[in-house]
């Protein structure tokens, strides 16, 4: 039989066990050293060592041993995911474990518009602070303007393969619903001709109109003279800021249009699916002329006469409005 001293010796080494595990589950379950929400980031291929490690040194949790042992043992074998993620204040190890083996990455976009030349594109890569590494300014036209998530960490020339395959699939996908009779022969000058019908018009109704009146006028064997295609040599499509010189409009050049039959031998900018569509899918129209109509759209017409006369109603609103 127990004497008095071994029971108490044994209550004393059964208090000091359970005082060890509450401390070892307080140390998993209890509260994290974490003052505010912060974002964390896993590296790719980090090893639980590793991020345990980052935890600590960004105060998440207060021990990297502790944590790596903790979890091990409850962790129940979820792989630890890429990316970052957001770590509630005073989070527990635990949780931080769960959060970080979770699919809850947390997603951010950066934005093309349609019609954005390409050297912006480029700009707007550069200027996205969560991604890394270098970028070149794309070809022109070879980007899909669309929103495209991505995470901290992410290299710019990732995201930026991303938006040409994007473009790529939209032209195969787009040319083989094409219509018939076409003047553009192949996804290339499609997407050329798309590009100007992109610069030409911001007004979604008039895309089909517009891509109708540019294919007349290649049918017909006229210049296209697309004011965009005269801009794009100087300043690689971002906004002139002026007026276009009577020089520049004479200039001879890949590009513009009033001084060469024919598209030009390349995009001008980056057109959205829309336009493209437009160019595959155009208007019936006799239109071979426009002219804005002070509504943010366009005046068409099938002749030079009806167009002058268009022409005399758009000097009327700019004179109404104090700009002759």
């Amino acid at each position: 039989m127990m004497s008095r001293r071994g029971w108490v010796l044994a209550a004393v080494i059964a208090a000091a066990v359970l005082l060890a595990l509450w401390s070892f589950l307080g140390g998993w379950f209890g509260s994290g050293p974490l003052e505010k929400d912060r974002n964390f980031i896993v590296p790719a291929g980090a090893s639980l060592t590793a991020v345990a490690e980052r935890l600590e040194e960004q105060g998440v949790i207060r021990s990297a041993s502790g944590f790596a042992l903790r979890a091990r043992i409850f962790g129940g074998g979820g792989a630890i995911k890429a990316g970052e993620f957001a770590i509630p204040a005073h989070a527990s190890p635990s949780r931080v474990l769960d959060i970080i083996t979770s699919d809850d990455v947390i997603r951010r976009y950066v934005t093309i518009p349609e019609g954005m030349p390409s050297i912006m594109v480029q700009e707007r890569l550069m200027a996205t602070p969560e991604l890394t590494g270098e970028v070149s300014v794309p070809e022109e036209g070879s980007v899909l303007p669309d929103s495209y998530a991505y995470q901290s960490g992410d290299s710019r020339e990732d995201v930026l393969r991303r938006m040409q395959a994007a473009m790529a699939r939209t032209m195969d996908e787009l040319w083989a619903q094409r219509g018939k009779d076409l003047v553009v022969k192949t996804p290339e000058e499609a997407l050329i001709l798309a590009s100007i019908v992109e610069k030409e018009t911001g007004k979604a109704s008039e895309r089909r109109m517009v891509a109708g009146l540019y294919s007349n006028r290649l049918k017909e064997g006229m210049l296209l003279q697309a004011d965009p295609t005269i801009i794009y040599p100087i300043t690689r499509g971002k906004p002139l800021g002026r007026r276009i010189l009577q020089s520049e409009i004479q200039a001879v050049n890949d590009y513009n249009t009033y001084t060469m039959v024919g598209l030009p031998r390349h995009p001008i900018t980056n057109p959205g699916r829309a336009s493209i569509e437009a160019v595959l899918h155009p208007a019936r129209t006799d239109a071979l002329y426009m002219v804005a109509d002070g509504t943010g759209g366009h005046a068409f017409a099938g002749t030079l006469a009806e167009h002058n006369d268009n022409v005399k109603k758009w000097f009327a609103i700019r004179r109404q409005r104090g700009e002759l």
